[in-house]
């Protein structure tokens, strides 16, 4: 069993994140602060390393937080993996949701891609994940809603909202038998 602690890591910021709109499949590039924050997390992960490995959803955000990880942990190309997209918001991306209730966000979210795919999907690409690299320590950079909804189905209680850049563990341990 690999009890090896892996890392989560949400993509830095971008233009829709500092201006709260639903970005979801919309590949939105990293804004100056997004690349400041990809490089602090990136140099907090060295002072807790060695990492073998960084991983990333195939979208643009997330893939060059990775890119700016890997460059400083010294772990080579970045694997992307299709299945640790963003939640697909549907029509409502770039929608607007500053100042709006919680539940009204939440409506917004359901307009496309249902909480139980994104859990589905995020889980298996993150068992299998497991399954190839068991023993290994990985940085596997993706998106918030994905991130706050796996880790809230792996551990069984409502994970909290993850910020632009931050670091939440994940004990590879918790993905056996969930393919």
């Amino acid at each position: 069993m690999n009890q090896q602690p892996w890392v989560m890591v949400r993509h830095g910021e971008t233009e829709w994140n500092r201006t709260a709109r639903l970005q979801g499949r919309a590949d939105i590039p990293l804004n100056a602060t997004g690349r400041a924050q990809a490089l602090a997390t990136a140099e907090a992960l060295a002072e807790s390393g060695p990492w073998d490995l960084v991983v990333s959803s195939t979208l643009g955000r997330a893939r060059e937080t990775a890119r700016i990880i890997a460059r400083r942990l010294g772990t080579g190309e970045v694997v992307e993996v299709p299945a640790l997209v963003e939640r697909d918001y549907g029509p409502e991306e770039g929608t607007g949701v500053a100042g709006l209730s919680e539940r009204a966000k939440a409506e917004l979210m359901e307009a496309g891609e249902s909480s139980a795919s994104v859990v589905l999907r995020g889980t298996a690409a993150l068992a299998g994940l497991a399954s190839a690299h068991a023993g290994r320590r990985l940085v596997v950079v993706s998106h918030g809603t994905l991130i706050r909804l796996v880790l809230s189905s792996l551990h069984g209680v409502e994970h909290p909202r993850v910020e632009n850049g931050e670091v939440v563990k994940l004990g590879a341990h918790l993905l056996q038998g969930t393919r």
